[in-house]
């Protein structure tokens, strides 16, 4: 079955948002939704998410699933306002509680922050399956980038997050807490060994050197053939070595500190204080 999709793609974080709908009916689902954030200031906003809820309503939609295939480190999730004007159910990888472990340390959450993952309304195992309307939503399990990356199958389309970028831009980073070059270089032969005609959708797009317009759509095999860190064929240890110098020379996403806080919330905020003021914390050198 071939989904409907229809791409929003924010430019100040250059995310690409999707609403998945099946094709024979009116369910849908939103992936990687986006909430504006202005980091000088401290203030959110929801034009990006506004756009997703107008489109949705303007075709009468009915959201199943907001779906994350990960926690995001370049933008904070709108998932919960997403929900509160639409419904559907937040649903990311078990291994969200991996996440949890280790950032409720970096942020000194305290016993308070719950670890379980029961900020989400599901929690996917690698093999387990979903429906949006008839479309059957297929999970895999695809760490490397972070350890609860998840691609979602559905019909003859993948949705893989950041482990994958557009062919000429190639593949995610591995240095973040967790990640690991060979678990992603793993983790995409699972998703090249799809059909050769699988669209592939990304999560990002940065506009490779020599392209102009910024690009969210291929296919396994496109990637197979002209992935420029592990298209032809490359081997795992050649690719490793170059995914590990390369994340040696990146620096941290921009809006990495208040995405992670608020994305393992499942895109909530920390409780406000006494006075029903939220804050967000910076640690120092832990990152």
């Amino acid at each position: 079955m071939t989904p409907d999709v229809t791409a929003f793609f924010d430019d100040p974080t250059n995310t690409v948002s999707y609403v998945v709908k099946d094709p024979h009916g009116t369910a849908c689902a939103i992936i990687d939704s986006v909430l504006d954030f202005d980091h000088a200031s401290g203030s959110t906003d929801t034009k990006n998410a506004d756009a997703i809820i107008a489109h949705i309503k303007s075709h009468a939609l009915d959201v199943a699933w907001i779906l994350e295939s990960h926690v995001h480190a370049d933008h904070l999730s709108a998932a919960p306002y997403l929900q509160e004007q639409l419904g559907g159910k937040i649903g990311i990888s078990d291994n969200i509680t991996v996440i949890q472990d280790t950032f409720g340390k970096v942020f000194n959450e305290g016993t308070e922050f719950q670890r379980d993952g029961s900020q989400f309304d599901q929690l996917f195992k690698d093999g387990d399956s979903i429906h949006i309307g008839q479309l059957r939503v297929d999970i895999l399990h695809t760490p490397g980038h972070t350890p609860a990356c998840l691609t979602y199958v559905i019909g003859d389309a993948a949705f893989v997050g950041d482990t994958l970028f557009m062919p000429d831009f190639g593949t995610a980073r591995c240095d973040f807490p967790g990640g690991s070059a060979q678990n992603l270089y793993a983790s995409i032969q699972k998703i090249l060994a799809l059909p050769g005609e699988t669209r592939i959708f990304v999560g990002h797009d940065y506009k490779a050197p020599g392209r102009e317009e910024f690009a969210w759509e291929t296919t396994v095999g496109a990637q197979k053939a002209a992935n420029v860190h592990v298209g032809g064929g490359r081997a795992a240890d050649d690719f490793v070595q170059m995914r590990e110098t390369r994340d040696a020379t990146l620096g941290m996403p921009r809006l990495i500190v208040p995405s992670l806080q608020v994305n393992m919330r499942a895109g909530n905020m920390p409780e406000p204080d006494d006075q029903g003021d939220v804050f967000l914390k910076i640690p120092i050198n832990k990152l």
